[in-house]
């Protein structure tokens, strides 16, 4: 479901599993929630860059009491959020300077 889900996003659209992961502004940074025999499966993507659909991090959720993605995940995402933006600067700037 998961690929699928990406899948979903690459062609601009939105899987019904997918939503915004809280403590991002809009919906550009996304979450979806997959259980397999019993196990809670999360990948986090970014739609906020044009020139492509970026997976921010993908794991198994551990804790069994609330649906809180814990700070060292969170962490982890919004720095390669940053790393994202870089890149997605880099590829588009690159794009730019080909097309003179």
């Amino acid at each position: 479901m998961m690929g699928f889900a990406l899948y979903q996003a690459q062609l601009g659209g939105k899987h019904i599993a997918a939503k915004p992961l809280r403590g991002f502004k809009g919906a550009g940074v996304v979450e979806v929630v997959d259980d397999h025999d019993g196990d809670a499966f999360r990948a986090v993507y970014t739609v906020r860059f044009a020139d492509a659909v970026y997976v921010l991090h993908a794991f198994q959720k551990q804790s069994k009491r609330g649906a809180t993605t814990p700070k060292r995940d969170m962490d982890l995402i919004r720095d390669r959020l940053r790393m994202a933006q870089a890149l997605s600067e880099l590829r588009v700037g690159s794009r730019k300077g080909k097309s003179k």
